[in-house]
């Protein structure tokens, strides 16, 4: 049995037990947040009904929040003798799928 989940702007494929990154979450590690159902499968039946899955709810524990690795920003301009270097580090939540609704 699996699930699509929404959270952060973003899509998750999840299975009871697996280990997702999602970007950070407002709660401390140890807490249990709902993720929205975006798709429930069984392997043998596949449900998509919005107002089916509106009531149903992926519940997660939060494991920790990290950083990810250093994205690196390069603005260029030829001829003009203009470049810039930036870093970023995206904020993630680490969540383990605790349960998934039948």
């Amino acid at each position: 049995m699996y699930a699509i989940v929404s959270t952060g702007g973003k899509q998750y494929k999840v299975a009871k037990g697996d280990v997702i990154d999602v970007e950070k979450l407002d709660a401390q590690p140890g807490d249990k947040v709902a993720l929205d159902v975006l798709m429930l499968s069984d392997g043998e039946s596949t449900v998509v009904d919005a107002a089916t899955l509106a009531a149903k709810k992926v519940t997660a524990e939060v494991v920790e929040h990290f950083k990810d690795d250093k994205q690196l920003v390069f603005k260029f301009k030829r001829r003009k003798r203009y470049q810039r270097t930036k870093g970023h580090r995206q904020s993630l939540t680490k969540l383990q799928v605790v349960e998934i609704p039948a």
